[in-house]
């Protein structure tokens, strides 16, 4: 099991944002969780790395468990990329810069050797030309696919994306979304945050949503579209849905 969820709760003072979350995830699969904003989340999916910290219950990667006096805590971020909502490049360090950086300081892996590993996953997400550039040359979508690239340069055993598509232009979307689909088609791990309900039908295992801080319903992802069981469910998604 790659991801296991055991009975987690988290709160912010008297706020309680997860409750009782329980979830497997298996490699090779492919979840992406949806909800209206504020039901957890992106908090629940930021845990999985400890960017943020729960109160009760498990977390374990990969057979380490997450708790507040982990030593190795290092070593569980080495196998869990994250894309976030926004790019996070370092704007004064070239786009091959960003992506050996991690490789380099974390892994000791050797420069030219993360310039190789770096090129491919450049290559991978189809933006090769752009290795010299800063970021603030490129588009957001472009930015993006930096950020997915990086993430890849340290080989992780699962990639978490937390919302990637929300901070860019409409037109950007697709590229980005590419990018993630073919990744999913290479048997890439992954745990999504989305509102990309197109997304979520072509490429999950299964989708979960949540509402206040739980999950309500997790099904296939055709069941999932066309015959949602829970009212709060069909609520949302024919919201979604219609723009």
């Amino acid at each position: 099991m790659v991801i296991e969820v055991k009975n987690v709760s988290k709160w912010y003072g008297a706020f309680r944002v997860l409750t009782d979350i329980k979830l497997e995830v298996r490699k090779g699969e492919r979840i992406v969780i949806c909800g209206p904003s504020g039901s957890g989340k992106s908090t629940l999916i930021r845990c999985f790395n400890r960017l943020e910290a729960h109160q009760e219950g498990e977390i374990s990667i990969n057979g380490i468990r997450l708790h507040s006096s982990m030593r190795n805590l290092k070593e569980v971020r080495k196998n869990v990329g994250m894309v976030f909502q926004h790019f996070n490049l370092f704007p004064h360090m070239t786009v091959l810069d960003n992506c050996i950086a991690g490789p380099m300081w974390i892994k000791g892996i050797p420069k030219a050797q993360a310039k190789v590993t770096a090129m491919r996953f450049l290559e991978r997400v189809r933006i090769p030309e752009q290795a010299n550039k800063y970021p603030a040359q490129l588009s957001g979508g472009q930015q993006q696919r930096v950020a997915i690239a990086r993430a890849l340069c340290m080989e992780p055993l699962v990639m978490l994306f937390d919302e990637p598509t929300s901070a860019l232009d409409p037109e950007m979307v697709a590229e980005v979304l590419e990018a993630m689909t073919s990744l999913a088609r290479d048997g890439m791990t992954m745990v999504c945050v989305t509102h990309e309900m197109g997304f979520a039908r072509a490429v999950a295992d299964r989708v979960i949503f949540m509402d206040g801080g739980r999950v309500v319903e997790e099904a296939g992802p055709n069941e999932f579209f066309t015959n949602p069981q829970h009212a709060r469910t069909k609520l949302f998604l024919s919201q979604i849905l219609k723009h």
